[in-house]
């Protein structure tokens, strides 16, 4: 079985750099304000994605990695942890309900890249991950050199993994699914060949089913960081803090024991 494979490092990475251009003051966007004012942290998150953000269909309770994060985010800011609203987030409406104002910050195990660093600002690192093939157990399927124009690749639409793996088996035919659930559902039947996402989503489908192994190793380096309105430093140093405070105390170490190990 493929084993996962993962960095964790919370301290001297930090992704909220604003280029070159010149934002206005007036106009920067008070996140922290904004959320004393309202009383809550209203925070993007997946209910899609076992270990990170999943919403249980018989107690629509919402639980993972990144829940917990959004809760010790609320107690930063409110001094309560259960002051926090949990607004589902998929790969493609992350990022419009950020600039929308729906929401306070997206923590939905999002992959910092240059294109989205245009549109947000980041957190420093609090997670490593990624690319890799999930297949049924048996499969032909070994690694990227096995695909070719005759394999079904499924993938969630505006995910990172999109790109990847079209740029790295550009033969496949690959097909996108609305969110990770539903992309699984679809290789359980045999809608596809195979999935591809990080690792660390693909963990979460194999304890899911035991059926399905991951194969091929990692292709592409994905970091995972809290996304915040642009140009809102002053949020950024909030969160910022916030994620050393919990690596400094041990906390995040035993949130990842709790999820991930």
């Amino acid at each position: 079985m493929f084993l996962l494979s993962f960095t964790i490092l919370l301290s001297g990475c930090n992704n909220s750099d604003l280029s070159d251009e010149t934002i206005d003051p007036a106009e920067v966007y008070d996140t922290v304000a904004v959320i004393k004012e309202r009383g809550k942290v209203i925070a993007g998150v997946r209910f899609d994605t076992r270990l990170f953000g999943l919403k249980d269909s018989k107690s629509g309770k919402v639980e993972g990695l990144d829940i917990d994060i959004a809760r010790k985010l609320a107690k930063k800011i409110l001094g309560d942890e259960t002051k926090v609203e949990l607004k589902e987030v998929t790969s493609s409406t992350q990022i419009p309900l950020l600039k929308d104002e729906q929401i306070d910050v997206i923590i939905a195990a999002m992959s910092v890249t240059e294109d989205r660093k245009k549109e947000v600002d980041f957190s420093d690192v609090y997670f490593y991950a990624g690319q890799s093939l999930l297949v049924p157990k048996g499969s032909p399927i070994t690694g990227l050199d096995s695909l070719s124009s005759n394999t079904r690749v499924i993938a969630v639409k505006g995910s990172t993994s999109v790109k990847s793996i079209k740029d790295k088996a550009p033969e496949a035919k690959v097909a996108e699914y609305d969110d990770y659930q539903k992309a699984f559902t679809a290789l359980q039947s045999e809608e596809g060949d195979v999935l591809t996402a990080d690792n660390s989503i693909l963990l979460g489908m194999m304890r899911e089913d035991a059926n399905y192994e991951m194969v091929g190793g990692l292709f592409t380096n994905e970091s995972y960081s809290i996304a915040i309105h642009k140009g809102d430093q002053k949020m950024v140093d909030t969160v910022n803090e916030m994620l050393k405070e919990l690596k400094e105390s041990g906390e995040y170490t035993k949130l990842y024991e709790k999820w991930i190990e």
